[in-house]
Order: structure tokens, then C-alpha cells, then sequence
């Protein structure tokens, strides 16, 4: 009667902790691969002889990966020990179970043992007094021995589970000491990571002028990229609005025109109904004739076509075609789940304003997000849309933006675009190759836009 309860604990108790389990290898697996790519990354960016921002960028993030490994490598070792915790209980249940078993089985052969001093099981079947009492004694004592047997299974059963326990508790912990070990492995890792990042960031604030310099010439290549999408955001905004304006034009037009035909048909009917009307009753139908001459609208030309300019509109606000309507609401659906620009890479410069990562008291502001990735990656479009404008920034090199509706993906900094404009595109479709930079950092810069604002692109990619 124990065991049954104590298995169905064990097992619900090791369901739990399964899925901890498999959620803290998945997210262990994912930060291997992210430290990966940033180490792959900052091997080709460190190739160069002077310290730059790119690498610094990188050792940040490494540190920033290598961190969180620690803590997921000590929340590892903190699930083991409630693991072997958990062993040992359910081990030290099954011993009882098997103690009580026992004793139970002992108790059960000393009673077997002294009836058959007292009655003897030939004598107790004989001794029946009729053939269906001789069938039941004879059932009796069968299921009598069945139970004996069935309470040895159930021992040897509990006994082989005890021992699996007992040796999962020693694998733990052999694991648990491996797990240690690579802990302060990756720790001795870590601190040497933060004493290059202080060389190195040490190196660059030796060259502050030229920090500065760098800094002026982005913030007006910023400037320039961001003028370049404003304007032609604007620009088609612009060409939306003329194209409502020539379809109301049109619209009005279409109306009075149907107006006119409405009153020359229902003219053409009065005078017909009244010329019939004077052959059947002479004079007496001249005021019936005038009042079925009347069109069945009073309303003029030019108020019905005011009444047509006036009739509502459901994509007035936003001027989009319905395809442009049915896009921009699939990518706002999409928030939060979007691919990113590049199969590989991180995000070295968030997005908004942040101190700068080497001089003092200087803050940066950036339009969107800066993504460091392997020179020659492929740069893709984030979802599908079409390639509204193509041009080259100085400082920014290629750009490309993409529309989806009244919202706007930016890519910048391409070393070269293999899209054309009015281009369609799918998700992941490539629509160039990420530039690199004098001091060997492959950057893209991806922004998000919504009609003439921008937003944080962060909130709109998949985690990674």
C-alpha cells in the first residue's frame, strides 16, 4: 500500500525537475553558441595592432555572455544538489518500503508456517464437504500463494529501485564535481576577459582626440542617414496623399457623372409618362405630369459630390491601399518575433542615449541598433516588404529601407545592396553584404521606423 504513493511522488517530483532541466540545457546551449560567435568575432577584430571600439564592443559582450554562463553553470550545480537531494529521499522511502515489505513477508510466512502445524493444506482440502467447498479451499490456498510470490517480485522490485537511486545519486555527483570544475574554469576565463577589456579600453583612452574625432563624424553620419529617411518617408507620405486626392478627384467625378445620368434618365421617364398621360386624359393629367417630372433627387451636382468628399474613408488616416493596410498590420503582429539581419552577430550599440564606452562624461545617441557581426555576412531583409529607397551615405556607406505598410525597416552600413527599389521581398531574402570598417569591424546598423517615428529595434527581433 506505501509503494504506490511513493513512486507517484517521485515520478511527479522528477517530471518537475526534467523540465528545469531541459529549460536550463537549452539556455546553456544558447549562450555556448552566443560566446562562440562573439569569440569568432572578436578573434577577426583583434587581428588589428591598435586597440579599436569594435574589439571593446566585443569584450564587453564576451564578458557579458561569459557572466551569465557562470551563473547558469552555478544554477546547474544548484538543481544537482536538489537532485541528489531528492535521490537520497526517494532512496531512503524505498528502503523503508523495503523494510516493511519484508516484514510483512516475514509475518506472513511465520502464519503460514504455524497453520500448517495446526491443519495440513492435503487435510484442509479433503476435508471438505462438498466439491464446490473442496474448489474454493483449493482457489483459497492458490491466491494464498500467489501473494506470497507476488510480495518477493514486489521486494526484489522496490530493492532494484533503491540501488538505480542509489547509483544515480553517485553519477550527480561525479557531474556535480564536473560542473565545478569547468565553473572555475570559466571564471579564471572571465578575469582575464575584464583585464583585456581594461588594457584595451586603457590603450583607447590614450588616444581621447581621436575618440573624439571618430564621435564627431559618426553623430553627422547619423544625422545624414537619419535626413535621408525622414525625407523620404516624407516623400511618400507626399505621393500617398496626391494619390487620394486624384482618387476623391476621380470619386467626384464618378459621382456627378451618375448624378447626371440619374436626371436625365429619370427627365426622359417624366417626359414620356406625361406625353402618354395627355393622349389618355387631355389636359386633366398637366399637374400629375408635373409632379412625376420631378427626379427622384432634388440633390445638385455639386452637392452630391461634396456629400461624396465628405463620405468617410476607413484608410483615410493612414492613406494605405488595402495590400499596404494588410501589411503593416502582419508586421506589427510580428513584434517581438522577427529574424535577425544577419545569421550571426551581436548587438554592440543599443539603441537611444548611452554614456560612450570610453570618454567620460560624453553621451551618444543612436537611432537604432549597431550589430557586429564576421566581414562578408549576408545582410536579409527582417520580414516581407518592398525595397522603397537605395542610396549611399557618406559615413553610413549603402543604405537600403524596406516598407511594410506605413512601417519602415532601415539597413545601413552595406558594403554593397543586390536589391533594386520596388523590389518585393521575402523574410531572409539577402538584400546585400555588410561593409567593414578601417579598423576591421563588421557593422550593420538596422532601425525600425513607424511612419516618421523611430523605434527601438531590440523590441521588435527574437531574443538571443
Amino acid at each position: 500500500m506505501l509503494l504506490l504513493p511513493v513512486c507517484w511522488l517521485a515520478g511527479e517530483t522528477a517530471l518537475a525537475q526534467q523540465r528545469t532541466r531541459q529549460q536550463l540545457e537549452k539556455e546553456k546551449k544558447q549562450n555556448i553558441e552566443k560566446v562562440s560567435q562573439i569569440r569568432t568575432i572578436l578573434k577577426k577584430t583583434s587581428s588589428q595592432k591598435q586597440a579599436t571600439l569594435g574589439q571593446l564592443k566585443a569584450l564587453n559582450q564576451e564578458i557579458a555572455a561569459q557572466s551569465k554562463q557562470i551563473n547558469l553553470l552555478t544554477e546547474d550545480v544548484k538543481l544537482m544538489t536538489s537532485e541528489i537531494q531528492e535521490l537520497r529521499r526517494t532512496s531512503g522511502q524505498l528502503q523503508k518500503d523495503l523494510e516493511k515489505l519484508k516484514k510483512e513477508y516475514g509475518e506472513m510466512i511465520y502464519a503460514a508456517d504455524k497453520r500448517r502445524q495446526q491443519v495440513n493444506p492435503l487435510g484442509f482440502l479433503f476435508s471438505a464437504e462438498s466439491f464446490n467447498q473442496l474448489v474454493a479451499r483449493y482457489k483459497y490456498l492458490q491466491q494464498y500463494s500467489e501473494a506470497r510470490k507476488g510480495q518477493v517480485r514486489q521486494m526484489e522490485k522496490v530493492r532494484q529501485e533503491m540501488l538505480t537511486k542509489q547509483q544515480a545519486v553517485e553519477v550527480k555527483k561525479k557531474q556535480q564535481q564536473g560542473t565545478l570544475a569547468v565553473q572555475v574554469n570559466e571564471s579564471k576565463r572571465l578575469e582575464g576577459l575584464k583585464d583585456e577589456k581594461n588594457r584595451v579600453a586603457q590603450e583607447l583612452s590614450e588616444k581621447e582626440q581621436d575618440l573624439r574625432t571618430e564621435l564627431a563624424e559618426s553623430r553627422k553620419a547619423v544625422n545624414r542617414l537619419e535626413s535621408a529617411i525622414t525625407e523620404m518617408i516624407r516623400r511618400e507620405i507626399r505621393e500617398r496623399q496626391e494619390r487620394e486626392r486624384l482618387a476623391r478627384i476621380a470619386r467626384e467625378k464618378a459621382e456627378r457623372e451618375r448624378i447626371a445620368r440619374e436626371r436625365a434618365a429619370a427627365a426622359a421617364a417624366a417626359k414620356a409618362e406625361k406625353a402618354n398621360a395627355e393622349e389618355a386624359e387631355g389636359n386633366k393629367a398637366e399637374t400629375a405630369d408635373a409632379k412625376t417630372a420631378e427626379p427622384k433627387t432634388t440633390e445638385t451636382a455639386p452637392e452630391a459630390a461634396e456629400r461624396a468628399a465628405r463620405k468617410p474613408d476607413e484608410r483615410r488616416n493612414t492613406l494605405l491601399n488595402d495590400e499596404e493596410a494588410a501589411l503593416a498590420s502582419s508586421f506589427a503582429a510580428s513584434r517581438n518575433r522577427l529574424p535577425w539581419p544577419v545569421a550571426r552577430g551581436f548587438i554592440s550599440d543599443h539603441y537611444g542615449v548611452k554614456p560612450h564606452p570610453v570618454l567620460k562624461g560624453v553621451m551618444q545617441d543612436n537611432p537604432g541598433i549597431d550589430i557586429q557581426t564576421s566581414p562578408g555576412e549576408v545582410v536579409r531583409a527582417v520580414y516581407d516588404g518592398v525595397v522603397q529607397y537605395t542610396t549611399y551615405v557618406t559615413g553610413m556607406h549603402n543604405i537600403v529601407a524596406v516598407q511594410h505598410g506605413d512601417y519602415y525597416t532601415v539597413y545601413a552600413k552595406l558594403k554593397s545592396v543586390s536589391v533594386q527599389v520596388g523590389q518585393r521581398l521575402k523574410a531572409r531574402e539577402p538584400i546585400g553584404i555588410v561593409a567593414t570598417d578601417k579598423d576591421g569591424v563588421a557593422e550593420v546598423q538596422f532601425q525600425v521606423w513607424k511612419s516618421t517615428n523611430r523605434l527601438n529595434p531590440e523590441s521588435w527581433l527574437l531574443d538571443r
